[in-house]
């Protein structure tokens, strides 16, 4: 498996239907080396702090082999960081990622963490009013990272994917528990067991509190 792309967006305007204001979204693709620091790609921005970033989404991944599907469902070509992502790799389907997996690339280390939901600015990136729904059916959300192990990465960098050992939770399980309104106790439990991002640690902790009256 091969880095293909590294993605860095600069801050820029964003303008839509319901959506006024700043997004990171529009990433292009880098050809120097690039730092990965705890938060991050150096250089690169993150407007929606609230929903976005911190060190357990501080690297979005997204597939070729998701590319490939989203250009035979929109019948165009679509260029790697078209989805936000910091880092493009050239095989696998994100959504059968496991949190816990490590994706080793050089010295540096990810810990999948989380699934990526989609909101109105990738929308508006797409030009599609529907598009966060079609993203939500397509379930190829891509996974969210934390960093173990910070350092310097550059494209074509060898990556290898070190298994969870404690886990089977996916990336496509926690999209639809984000999405299951009968989840039961045990499922969001299940999600608990994991390393899963802080942000999807409480809100299922909240939606676990809710149903035992806490």
């Amino acid at each position: 498996m091969k880095l293909v792309s590294i993605n860095i967006g600069k801050e820029q305007a964003i303008t839509g239907a319901k959506s006024y204001g700043v997004t990171g979204i529009y990433k292009q693709p880098q050809t120097d080396t690039v730092t990965v620091t705890p938060l991050g790609l150096e250089g690169d921005t993150i407007s929606d702090t609230e929903n976005h970033g911190g060190p357990d989404q501080a690297i979005y991944v997204y597939t070729l082999p998701d590319y490939g599907w989203w250009e035979q469902e929109l019948g165009r070509q679509l260029a790697p960081g078209t989805f936000g992502e910091n880092l493009t790799l050239s095989e696998g389907i994100s959504n059968r990622m496991t949190i816990g997996d490590r994706i080793h690339i050089g010295d540096v280390v990810l810990e999948v963490t989380d699934a990526r939901i989609p909101c109105v600015t990738l929308a508006v990136r797409m030009g599609d009013p529907t598009f966060v729904k079609r993203f939500t059916q397509a379930e190829r959300p891509g996974a969210y990272c934390r960093v173990i192990v910070p350092g310097q990465i550059k494209i074509n960098a060898d990556v290898q994917i070190e298994p969870a050992t404690h886990s089977q939770f996916t990336i496509l399980d926690s999209f639809r528990l984000f999405y299951n309104k009968k989840a039961t106790p045990a499922d969001l439990q299940r999600a608990l067991d994991t390393p899963i991002s802080i942000r999807g640690r409480h809100d299922i902790q909240k939606r676990l509190d809710a149903m035992s009256g806490d």
